[in-house]
C-alpha cells in the first residue's frame, strides 16, 4: 500500500484561526495514526492578502501545539520548496501542459469588460457566469481565431488561464466523511487557474503540489466542498491519480449560528487563535490561548473533540491515545459547538495531571514575579491549590494569602464568622499555638481539635475565624495546611492583626 501522505496548507494571510489548528491536528493525528507523514505548506500566492509574520506564527503554533511537521518550509524535505511563491517554474511548466489539452484556455477579457456584462446582466434581473452557456461569446481562446490569439499573444496581452468545465457531465463524488454525492458540470463555472501575473490560483496550486508530494489524502475545511467537483476534474484533465478527500465540517459559535469568529471570541472573553498575535500594520494584538494561560496538551484535547468523537466517548486524553484511536470515518458531519466553559474544564483537568514539579516550572515561565519566594515554598503552595485552579496563574492568585498577610477581612465572611466572643476564643487558641513545638498540618489539625473540645465549642466557631485570620476571607486549604506553610511566627502574627482589626 501507498504511504499515507497528507498536508497542512495554511495561508499566510493573518493569525491561524481555532479552526485551522483543528484541521492540522486531525491532519497530524491521521497519518500518525496510518504510519504516515505530515507536511506543511505555505500556499502564499494570494499576495495582496499577505501579511508579515503569519508563516513564522503558523510555524510556532504548531509547534506550541506539538503537532509537528515531518516536512516543512523550515525542516524541508524531499520535495521542497514548501512555500508556493517559491514553485514557479514547477507551475509554469504544468500550465504549458494544461493548455495543450481541451480542458484549459487563456481568457483576455479585462476586468472592466468583464464588469460591464456583469453590470448588464443584472439589469435584466440575471447573474453572470463564466461558464459553457457564455464562453464562446467573450474574448478568449476558444471564442477567438488563432491569428487574433496570436496578436493578443504577441502584443503581450495580459490573459488568465480558466479551466474549460465539461457540458452537462455527471461527477459522481466521495467523501471520506460524508459519503457519496453527484454533481451536473453545468452548475459550475470555468474558474480561473492562472492569474495574469502567471501565478496559479488555489484551485491549481494545491492539486499540482498535491500530485508533486505525493499526497494521499486531503482533509481540509468543507468551505471547500463545492471546488471538489472542479479539484478531481483537474486530476483528471492532467491523468493523475487524485487523492482522498475528507471535508471537515464548521465549529460553530457558542450561540446562534454561523462559523466561530474572532468577534465571537471578543464578545464571549475567550481566544480564537492559539497564540496571541500582533497586526504589524495596527499593533493590535489578538489575544491567544497560550497567553491566556491555558497549557497545550489541554488546548489540542479541546480541539480534537470539536467534532470527533473517540471510544467509549473518552474525554481526557494525552496525544499519543488521540493518535491511536483517531478514525476519519468517527468525525462528524455536523458542525462542533465552541463552549469557553468546555475549554476551561479541559485546561482545569490537565492541571491536575501536572506534576506539582511541572506546574513549578510552568509558573516560573509565565511573567509573574516570583523571586520572593523560594522554589521549595512554592511546590508547596502548588501541592495545595492546585485542585481549584483553572489556569497556573490562579494558583498564584488564589494563594496571595500565602505571600501577603491580609490588611482587610471580607465584609460578608467577616458577619459570618466574627462575633463578640471570638476575640477571646482566638486569642487563648494563639496560646495553645504558641506552645506546639511540632507545627504540622496533621499535630495542628489535633490541636485545634482538642482546642475546641475542651471549650465545648463547635469546630465552626474556631475554624471559621481562624480562617478568616489567615486569609482575609473564607477560602482556601484546610486551615492546618495553611497553618504549616505559613509558620508559627507568621500564623500568630496574623490572629493577633485581625484581633486587633476586629476591636
Amino acid at each position: 500500500m501507498e504511504k499515507v501522505r497528507v498536508r497542512f496548507a495554511p495561508s499566510p494571510t493573518g493569525p491561524l484561526h481555532l479552526g485551522g489548528v483543528r484541521t492540522a491536528l486531525y491532519d497530524y493525528l491521521f497519518a500518525k495514526n496510518q504510519g504516515g507523514e505530515f507536511v506543511l505548506r505555505i500556499e502564499d500566492t494570494d499576495t495582496a492578502r499577505y501579511v508579515e509574520g503569519a508563516e513564522e506564527y503558523i510555524e510556532e503554533a504548531l509547534e506550541w501545539c506539538g503537532i509537528i511537521p515531518d516536512e516543512s518550509p523550515k525542516k524541508g524535505g524531499k520535495y521542497a520548496p514548501y512555500r508556493q511563491s517559491e514553485r514557479r517554474e514547477i507551475y509554469d511548466r504544468y500550465t504549458e501542459q494544461i493548455l495543450k489539452t481541451d480542458y484549459a484556455y487563456m481568457a483576455f477579457d479585462t476586468p472592466e469588460e468583464l464588469d460591464a456584462i456583469r453590470a448588464e446582466y443584472e439589469t435584466k434581473g440575471d447573474v453572470f457566469s463564466y461558464d459553457n452557456k457564455t464562453r464562446n461569446r467573450l474574448r478568449n481562446s476558444l471564442a477567438l481565431s488563432e491569428e487574433e490569439v496570436q496578436k493578443l499573444l504577441d502584443e503581450k496581452t495580459p490573459y488568465v488561464v480558466r479551466f474549460k468545465m465539461p457540458v452537462d457531465r455527471i461527477l459522481n463524488l466521495e467523501d471520506i466523511i460524508r459519503g457519496k454525492s453527484s454533481v451536473n458540470t453545468n452548475t459550475l463555472d470555468d474558474k480561473v487557474l492562472v492569474k495574469n501575473d502567471g501565478m496559479p490560483t488555489y484551485h491549481f496550486a494545491n492539486v499540482i503540489d498535491d500530485h508533486e508530494m505525493k499526497i494521499t489524502h486531503v482533509i481540509r475545511g468543507e468551505e471547500w466542498l463545492p471546488s471538489l467537483g472542479l479539484h478531481t476534474l483537474l486530476y483528471e484533465a492532467m491523468q493523475w491519480e487524485a487523492p482522498q478527500f475528507a471535508h471537515l465540517s464548521l465549529i460553530l459559535k457558542p450561540e446562534g449560528k454561523g462559523k466561530l469568529s474572532k468577534r465571537d471570541g471578543d464578545k464571549f472573553g475567550f481566544p480564537v487563535f492559539p497564540l496571541d498575535f500582533k497586526d504589524p500594520e495596527t499593533g493590535n494584538i489578538s489575544k491567544g490561548y497560550r497567553e491566556n494561560g491555558y497549557l497545550p496538551d489541554a488546548f489540542i484535547n479541546m480541539i480534537a473533540l470539536l467534532g470527533w468523537s473517540p471510544a467509549d466517548d473518552k474525554e481526557i486524553l494525552p496525544l499519543k491515545e488521540m493518535i491511536k484511536e483517531f478514525d476519519l470515518h468517527k468525525v462528524h458531519k455536523a458542525g462542533a459547538r465552541f463552549s469557553k466553559e468546555k475549554a476551561e474544564w479541559f485546561n482545569h483537568q490537565y492541571i491536575q495531571l501536572k506534576s506539582d514539579k511541572e506546574l513549578l516550572d510552568i509558573l516560573k515561565s509565565t511573567d509573574l514575579d516570583l523571586s520572593h519566594i523560594s522554589d521549595d515554598k512554592l511546590i508547596r503552595i502548588i501541592h495545595l491549590m492546585k485542585e481549584r485552579a483553572t489556569f497556573p496563574k490562579d494558583i498564584y492568585e488564589n494563594g496571595k494569602f500565602f505571600f501577603e498577610a491580609p490588611t482587610s477581612y471580607d465584609e460578608k465572611a467577616s458577619k459570618k464568622a466574627w462575633n463578640e466572643d471570638t476575640a477571646t476564643i482566638l486569642s487563648e487558641l494563639s496560646v495553645v499555638l504558641e506552645k506546639t513545638e511540632t507545627f504540622n498540618a496533621e499535630t495542628l489539625k489535633q490541636v485545634v481539635h482538642d482546642f475546641a473540645d475542651n471549650k465545648g465549642l463547635g469546630m465552626g466557631k474556631v475554624m471559621m475565624p481562624l480562617r478568616l485570620a489567615l486569609v482575609g476571607e473564607l477560602k482556601g486549604p484546610d486551615v492546618p495546611d495553611i497553618m504549616e506553610l505559613l509558620g508559627k511566627e507568621e500564623t500568630i502574627v496574623r490572629i493577633d492583626n485581625a484581633i486587633n482589626n476586629f476591636k
